[in-house]
Parts: C-alpha cells; structure tokens; sequence
C-alpha cells in the first residue's frame, strides 16, 4: 500500500512538473527501442514529442534552429541601391563603371497602419429634365451603423482567437495609436462577426458529422464568471475527420464545440446526427452514448477506442517505478506501432490485411500477457489499473484490426487541441462572447498542416455573406 501510496504521489509530481511527452528517456538506453516517436508521413498518428531521426537513438541535446543567409522567397522584395559618394577615379579622375554589386538581405516589416476609408457616393441629376437624382446604392457593412470595416474586424477576430490578444490589450494598442474604443465595442464587434460566420461554422459540423468515421476529444476551457472571483471549468470539445492515411476521399477537417458541461447529454446533443465509427478516448460520456443507442437502435454507433492512451497508462508506470513487466507491454505495443508506420498510407484494403496478417497476432499476444499478469500481481497497484483499464476496453482496442479506414488511436484529434489557446487568454468577461469562441475555432488541415481562419479569409468570407 505504502509502494502505491509513493507511485501515485510521483505520478502527480510528474503531471504537474514533468514533461509532457511520453518519450521514455528516464529507461536504460537499451529500452530505445521502445521510444515509439511519432508515426510521420501522411499523417502522425501519436502524439509523442520525439522527432523522426531520433528514434534509433537517445534523445540529446537538439542544435538551434537558425535561418542563416536565406529568408522565404515568397516575401515581396524591394531594394535600397547605396551608390558612393563619388564616382570618379581617385588616381586619375576617370569616370568609374558598373562592375558588379554586393547583395544582402534583412528582414523588414511595415507596421500596421490605421486608415480612415472615406466612402464618396455621387449624386448625379439630369440638367434637362431634372426628374430625379442617381447615386449608387451603399455598400453593405458587417455592421451596419458601424464605423469599422471588415478588415478591421477581421484583425480583430484574428488577432484574438489566432494569435490570443485579448480585447483589452488590443484597445490598449488602439489607444497607442490614439484611437480610444472600448473593450465593450470590441465585443460587440466580434459577436457581429461569429453572426456572419456560423452558416460556416455549422455546414463545417455539418460535414464532419456526415462521415462514416469521427474523431472526438475535449478538454478543460475555464471562463470568467463575474461575481464569484473565480473561473467556471467549461469544455471545449473537438471532432474531426481525417481520411489521408489510407488515402480516403474525405478532406481533413476539425471543428470546436463549446460547452457548459463534458456529461453524456452534451455528447448525445452535438452526435445526435451521427452514425458510424466514433473514434475516442476511454471517458464513460462515450460509452453511456453508445450504450443508450444500442438499447434504443435508432443510429448505430461503434466506439473505437485509443490504443495510445492505453500505452501511456504502462510508460506512467515504467516511468515511475521501472517495471520490466510495463516496459514488456511497452515493448509489445511498440510492434504493433511500427506495423502502422509500415502501412501508413497505403489502401484501406492493403491496412487491413497487413492488420490481420501482422498485427492480430500481436494484439493476442499482448492479451495474453495481460491475464498472465493480472493474476501474479496485486489489484492495486498502478499496473495492475494499467492493465484493467487495457482489458476493460479491449474490443475498442482491436477495431482497428477489422477495417482499414479506422486509427489504431485518436491522437489526430488530440493534436487539434494543442493549437487552441490556454486559459489565460480564453477567459472572457462573458458567457456570450465565449460562445462565439467556437465559430472561430473552425480550422482545417491543409498539405498536413492545421491552418486557421485568417484575416484574407475572414474578409473574403463574411463579404461574400454580405452578399446572400
């Protein structure tokens, strides 16, 4: 008891002062083989923090990233020609030719600059007839009544929810520009822009929620709550899609759902729609879900659970107390993620031979291993919880093995929550704009990479509303 006490106090140690990444470093070098790194290519399928080159050896010191004598080409270019002070001969005082030139470069930037625009709409009327006056129509505003345009609020949005500037300290730079506006006006600004924006927003979810596979996951999201001198824990979920990795048809895409609660009504009323594989994390919100559609048969729902957060139950304890028998599951489920390297990319019919072919044998073996442990170790100890959580979800474990066109974990979805900002800036001075926090949260996955609603976009988008 005393051995559990310890493990549980060095695991809660390690959660809030240790390092996030499940790189075993703390093993012997020996146990490199188990650093398990990420599965790149199209795309990473875990979420550890261990680059590709690094897998086949200790993890050191990595050199610092510097960018020197190349700056990006697509940065438009101008130049500064510096001519000498004279261009005579210093011997003879012939006039001096061009012989060549010496080049360099350096990074410049133009600061933001505020502008008035002036809109002129003239009037025109017929001298002869004078039967009445001609002038064009105003052009619609994302506001109307409003004094900003829409680029201006397209900064604004993305400079909080993109880049998480808070309101007041952007009416802060305002003011340093010698425009004094309210925080207040700022917000109202932003809930006309979520307005304009969640016809987006919802066929966003729309799409993702149409797909046979989803990926779902949420997290803490604390909230300003005036008058209790203290934040309220909402959540913030995700759901996406991804289809690249066995080359599916479907575009990668990720949407954020805000929230009041994580409880498995909030889970049934954003998947009332839903039907297919749903790809998640062990949490009992899911589970209740699928339990209350398989009792009322309405829209079927298959859980396909994470087999990384299986994996990381088993390095906490290897970690922490250095169990040969964790390091041997490690060890095993090492296998089955260097089978999903091999295959990353390939057809959904080729993944799911090569599954049956390589992998079931290795899940078998590491069930196997897990009964056998089960019963020669005490039912209280953190393995022994590691291996009663695996076993418990072992048939969500394995879907993976039966179709192709599913993960062997969620981390595509666990990634997307690593671009939202912390809590220091999400909290807002009201529950309203919060809300409005998840229209702009949308993001995609473009070429692998998460991208997210920026300024051109935004402007594009809300004028082309303007226009419906």
């Amino acid at each position: 008891m005393v051995l559990d006490l310890r493990a549980e106090v060095a695991y809660l140690k390690r959660l809030i002062h240790g390092a996030r990444s499940e790189v075993l470093s703390t093993i012997d070098p020996t146990q490199t083989s188990l650093d398990l790194g990420d599965l790149s290519t199209v795309p990473v399928a875990a979420n550890d923090d261990q680059p590709d080159g690094s897998r086949q050896s200790v993890r050191g010191r990595q050199s610092a990233a510097r960018n020197i004598g190349f700056l990006p080409k697509h940065l438009p270019r101008y130049g500064v020609i510096i001519e000498p002070e004279s261009r005579a001969c210093a011997c003879c005082s012939g006039a001096l030719h061009r012989i060549g030139e010496t080049t360099s470069e350096a990074l410049d930037i133009v600061p933001a600059i505020l502008r008035v625009k002036r809109t002129i709409r003239p009037r025109y009327a017929c001298r002869a007839c004078e039967n009445g006056v001609m002038q064009a129509p105003a052009p619609a505003r994302f506001m109307d009544g409003g004094m900003a345009t829409t680029a201006l609020a397209a900064h604004i949005v993305v400079s909080k929810f993109a880049w998480h500037l808070p309101l007041y300290r952007q009416a802060q730079i305002f003011a340093g520009y010698g425009i004094t506006l309210d925080r207040g006006t700022l917000g109202i600004w932003v809930t006309r822009v979520a307005w304009w924006l969640k016809p987006l927003y919802d066929r966003l979810l729309a799409f993702i929620r149409s797909q046979p596979r989803v990926f779902s996951d949420e997290t803490r999201l604390p909230r300003l709550d005036p008058g209790r001198k203290r934040t309220k824990v909402c959540q913030l979920w995700a759901q996406a899609v991804d289809d690249r990795p066995w080359k599916g048809p479907a575009p990668p895409a990720v949407g954020y759902i805000f929230s009041e609660s994580r409880s498995a009504r909030e889970a049934e009323r954003q998947l009332a729609s839903f039907n297919g594989v749903l790809q998640v994390d062990g949490y009992t919100a899911y589970k209740t879900l699928a339990r209350h559609r398989g009792k009322s048969n309405s829209s079927p729902l298959r859980l396909a659970f994470c087999l990384a957060h299986a994996r990381r139950k088993f390095v906490d304890v290897a970690k922490l107390t250095g169990s040969p028998e964790a390091l041997e599951i490690v060890s095993i489920l090492a296998e089955v993620y260097q089978i999903e390297r091999e295959i990353r990319g390939q057809s959904a019919e080729d993944r799911q031979n090569a599954r049956q072919l390589r992998s079931a044998p290795v899940m078998r073996q590491l069930k196997a291993r897990l009964l056998d442990l089960k019963n020669d170790i005490s039912t209280q100890s953190a393995l022994a919880k590691a291996i009663k959580y695996t076993l418990a979800h072992w048939t969500g474990l394995n879907a993976f093995l039966d179709d192709g066109t599913i993960e062997v974990d969620s981390n595509i979805v666990e990634r997307s929550m690593k671009s939202v900002a912390g809590p220091e800036s999400l909290c807002t001075p009201s529950l309203s704009i919060c809300k409005h926090w998840k229209r702009f949260s949308v993001s995609a996955m473009r070429h692998g990479r998460p991208f997210r609603v920026i300024a051109a976009w935004t402007v594009a988008e809300v004028r082309s509303l303007a226009r419906i």
